[in-house]
């Protein structure tokens, strides 16, 4: 694996610790900024609207632009806004950075998963996304506690800074590693080819399931520390160490995902996402147990980190005139499950149904994921029956030619 993928990977845990450790730093936050909590967490739906927005919009507008280019303005931009959001004097200038960070971050997500697929053969794409979006996990495993400690003993903005500081290695070591100009590319990217090359109706039920399955693993997640302390019983200082065990269980799937994604996509999919279901139904009929909880917890990382690069790596293969667009779209897949998912966990707890609840919301969600992988695989064996060449008969001298395997292939 190139060493530039790696390195694409650090970017990605440098600023996917700043996505997610600002849900340890909204205490400090509203005191210092003098705001409530709720709307301190508006800092996070902030960042979540913009990657959404942003990811397909970058993509476009940097289109024609070298990837290296784009990579290394993207991650100028997201230092700057974590400057100015590190000195910011109040909450609607910190607001303001969250979303041209994230717009940055979205954009930046995108030409990387499109750069990392283009410096590695075609049977490699699945685990090159994964080292990349390995870079995720990690930063939940990492980055969030140590900005979490970081921000408890001098203040959440000195966890900005070391965003800023990660973030600096990255690009300095990004524009060592990548390759310069546009040789990797084998044509001129177009606008209007990838435009075209994305409204394929597959493509978008691959969206669909890259929203579901990963806003099924991402909402019991939201909610796992209350539900760990206020019904598990857990000690609230161990939290940690059990959020870690998710991550932890995230980064075997991302892993494990990453070695089946390029040979059996579909099966992946469907053991992920079925998995998935399972533990969130288990984990909301047991989450008073504690001893079973911490298992259904480590099983809940690794079925909903296994599919992640099975959804990454399947928009190449669906779309691969759109190699820039499609991954973009797909950036805005996973944070509309990020954004949305939570606020249905929300709205049963609200409702007084408790908190495992959300765990109910994502079996629910896992469900329609599994269906909506049943419905990808049936796009793909009709596409595949489509292209299957009509048999000829034999001639009464010739010998009978069996027909080629690959034709007949659901390339799982």
């Amino acid at each position: 694996m190139p060493i530039a993928v790696y390195l694409l990977g650090l970017g990605i845990f440098a600023q996917g610790t700043s996505e997610f450790m600002l849900a340890g730093l909204l205490p400090n936050v509203a005191a210092d900024l003098g705001v409530s909590i709720p709307d301190a967490g508006l800092l996070v739906s902030a960042f979540a609207i913009g990657m959404v927005v942003g990811a397909p919009v970058l993509a476009v507008g940097t289109l024609r632009l070298p990837r290296r280019t784009a990579l290394v303005a993207f991650q100028l931009v997201f230092v700057a806004g974590h400057v100015v959001g590190a000195l910011a004097p109040g909450y609607g200038v910190l607001f303001a950075t969250r979303i041209v960070s994230a717009f940055a971050y979205a954009g930046f997500w995108a030409v990387a998963a499109a750069t990392a697929v283009s410096l590695v053969s075609a049977d490699a794409k699945g685990k090159a996304l994964s080292v990349v979006g390995t870079g995720l996990t990690l930063a939940t495993i990492v980055g969030v506690p140590a900005g979490t400690v970081l921000s408890q003993h001098a203040g959440w903005r000195a966890a900005f800074w070391g965003v800023v500081a990660l973030t600096a290695v990255s690009l300095i070591t990004l524009l060592a590693a990548l390759p310069t100009g546009r040789a990797d590319l084998a044509e001129p990217l177009s606008v209007r080819r990838e435009v075209k090359a994305v409204a394929r109706p597959a493509l978008w039920v691959s969206y669909l399931v890259t929203t579901l399955s990963f806003g099924a693993a991402i909402v019991t997640f939201s909610y796992l520390a209350p539900l760990l302390t206020e019904v598990s019983g857990l000690p609230a200082g161990l939290v940690p160490a059990v959020l870690a065990l998710y991550g932890v269980g995230g980064l075997l799937g991302m892993t494990l995902g990453g070695r089946t994604a390029d040979r059996r996509p579909l099966r992946t999919l469907f053991l992920g996402i079925g998995g998935l279901t399972a533990a969130s139904a288990l984990l909301a009929l047991t989450a008073e147990n504690l001893a079973v909880t911490i298992v259904l917890v480590f099983a809940l990382g690794v079925t909903g980190y296994v599919t992640n690069p099975v959804v990454q790596s399947r928009v190449f293969t669906l779309a691969p005139d759109a190699p820039t667009l499609a991954p973009a779209v797909n950036t805005s897949a996973f944070n509309v499950g990020i954004t949305l998912t939570p606020m249905l966990g929300g709205l049963t707890i609200d409702a007084g149904l408790g908190f495992p609840s959300v765990a109910w919301v994502g079996a629910a969600v896992g469900a329609a994921a599994l269906a909506a992988a049943l419905w990808a695989a049936a796009l793909q064996r009709r596409a595949k029956a489509r292209t299957v060449p009509p048999r000829t008969p034999a001639a009464p001298d010739a010998p009978a030619t069996a027909a080629k395997p690959e034709a007949l292939s659901a390339a799982d």
